[in-house]
């Protein structure tokens, strides 16, 4: 064994506990506080640093888990939202192409209409049809009557809503002309 070498010795409960306390109130390690602890504790200030210093890498890594273990709590929390979206995106592009078979079926329904009636008049008496929404007997009004340049009674926006958000209706052409 060397001489010039200390052998230092293990702490006890009770200075491991001083030193705890210590690190708690400032993870930083002045001299001035290095040398009074060391006295206190008798122990020679080298093994005073040397603790903080393993004390103050052991305290970042438990504070680097838990801060990965919060941004994993939110990542899963982001991601179940994504895939909430993602159902609610998938469902509306449904409901959107409902809506577009049934409006493809308004359209088809008054072109026939007025076919119809062109063919049976000579092209000469207007276009009058009742078209009945899906979901009930009702008709609506809509300027998209106008926009088509056709003059049969649409069903009001709602009414198509409504028709599309009940899951029980099945389209078919037939429910407009």
């Amino acid at each position: 064994m060397n001489p010039s070498k200390i052998q230092k010795k293990r702490l006890s409960q009770e200075q491991v506990r001083i030193l705890e306390a210590s690190f708690d109130a400032g993870k930083k390690l002045e001299p001035e506080r290095k040398f009074q602890l060391a006295r206190d504790l008798n122990v020679p200030p080298r093994q005073i640093a040397i603790w903080y210093q393993n004390k103050r890498a052991r305290w970042k890594n438990q504070s680097l888990e838990l801060d990965y273990g919060g941004i994993q709590v939110q990542l899963e929390a982001a991601l179940a939202g994504k895939r909430e979206l993602q159902k609610e995106v998938d469902m509306l592009r449904v409901e959107l192409k409902r809506a577009q078979d049934m409006l493809f079926g308004f359209t088809q329904a008054c072109t026939a209409a007025a076919t119809a009636t062109t063919t049976v008049t000579g092209g000469n008496a207007p276009l009058v049809s009742s078209l009945s929404s899906c979901c009930d007997e009702g008709a609506g009004s809509s300027s998209l009557n106008d926009d088509v340049g056709c003059s049969a009674n649409w069903p009001n926006v709602e009414d198509l809503y409504a028709c599309l958000r009940d899951k029980n209706v099945q389209f078919r052409t037939d429910y407009w002309v």
